[in-house]
């Protein structure tokens, strides 16, 4: 059995052990005994399993897919689950998969339930300079994985059913750039607190202490997926600089026999340090489309490949007759104020569990995967 072949049982497995009451990629969940209403965890794992459909053509794709969603969306929209009043970016990135559904079923129900969601964004708490908070339990503060959660869904609502106008959504990613940006390592750090003050935060800039590299991912597969949707001009130009700037940071950082990155990017080899799943999924994700669109130099396409090898070498594995993806961080992040443990400290971001098969890790890999099968000469 060949690796692509390989890949495709093991996601036929995960969808075929999963409802939507109960999903065996959301880790974090089952272990806090969580339920499982509308989160974005699933929403990364159904978005790859409909880039899987793409590009498999595999009709149980598409089922799982739409009748998943469905469960959770009334005709009236209504999303079980789903609690506005929390104003959590996170619950906006499974919408984004509310526009092919609809584009493919023409069900009125999506089109209502994109319209709940963006009605978040509208109400959404902002800081002084115009980003969205990334919880109303984190206010005034800005991270990066927000940027994925909730800017690529406002661009798809505003093709499909707005004004087009992408002014504040490219703003928004701007000022990110010039408040987490640091130009000496060519990296982003994890968040920034617009009032300089919470626990975790640089008195001087705002900004968390470390790198970490998943919200680095996040925050590069939300440019390369913005530089596909947006389009063109000079917006989808702005993203396309971003991704290059991002891109040529970060592959400094990239260790050399498997192209895979560090949990903390910039401290490869430190004791407790490892090379991280499914950051340098999201990394290799990013170079493949990059590349392919035109946003990148055709040599990240090369190095998005071997990292995606270089984690399928070092981290799927047969356990028990079944094949599964290790080396996932389970979860991290920066506060809140009542939870000190998460202060962004290096000893921090290498204490969070590391966990097998978790969508976080494998629905970047899948996505990265989709990629590689679009270039032809790397399936050959």
């Amino acid at each position: 059995m060949t690796l692509f072949s390989q890949i495709d049982a093991y996601l036929r497995r995960l969808i075929r052990e999963s409802t939507p009451e109960m999903t065996i990629w959301n880790i974090e969940s089952i272990r806090k005994g969580k339920s499982m209403g509308w989160n974005y965890i699933d929403g990364c794992m159904i978005t790859a399993i409909l880039s899987m459909a793409e590009i498999t053509g595999e009709k149980e794709y598409d089922t799982f897919a739409e009748s998943f969603i469905d469960s959770f969306i009334e005709e009236d929209g209504t999303i079980r689950g789903y609690h506005e009043e929390k104003y959590n970016l996170d619950d906006i990135n499974e919408g984004r998969v509310l526009f092919p559904l609809y584009r493919k079923t023409g069900k009125e129900k999506y089109r209502l339930a994109a319209e709940k969601l963006q009605g978040q964004l509208t109400r959404q708490p902002r800081t002084e300079e115009g980003n969205f908070w990334h919880k109303a339990i984190y206010p005034n503060q800005v991270w990066l994985d927000g940027i994925y959660m909730a800017q690529p869904f406002r661009v798809f609502y505003e093709k499909e059913f707005g004004s087009a106008d992408y002014t504040d959504i490219v703003r928004q990613i701007m000022t990110v750039r010039n408040r987490m940006f640091d130009e000496e390592k060519g990296l982003y750090y994890h968040g920034y607190d617009a009032t300089h003050s919470i626990f975790w935060a640089d008195p001087i800039t705002g900004c968390s202490k470390n790198f970490w590299l998943r919200s680095i991912g996040w925050f590069a597969v939300a440019l390369a997926d913005l530089f596909e949707i947006l389009p063109e001009g000079q917006d989808r130009k702005q993203i396309g600089t971003l991704l290059t700037e991002l891109m040529t940071g970060i592959e400094r950082y990239e260790e050399e026999e498997t192209g895979m990155y560090w949990q903390v990017p910039d401290q490869g080899g430190r004791e407790g340090n490892y090379l991280e799943t499914s950051g340098s999924c999201m990394i290799a994700y990013a170079m493949l489309k990059g590349a392919r669109l035109g946003a990148l130099d055709k040599h990240f396409a090369e190095n998005g490949k071997k990292t995606f090898f270089g984690v399928a070498e070092r981290y799927l594995s047969f356990t028990d007759g079944n094949l599964n993806l290790g080396g996932i961080c389970l979860v991290a992040g920066l506060g809140p104020a009542d939870n000190k443990r998460r202060d962004g400290s290096y000893e921090y971001y290498i204490s969070e569990p590391i966990v097998e098969n978790d969508a976080k890790g494998v629905a970047p890999f899948l996505l990265a995967y989709t990629e590689i099968r679009r270039i032809p000469e790397f399936i050959g």
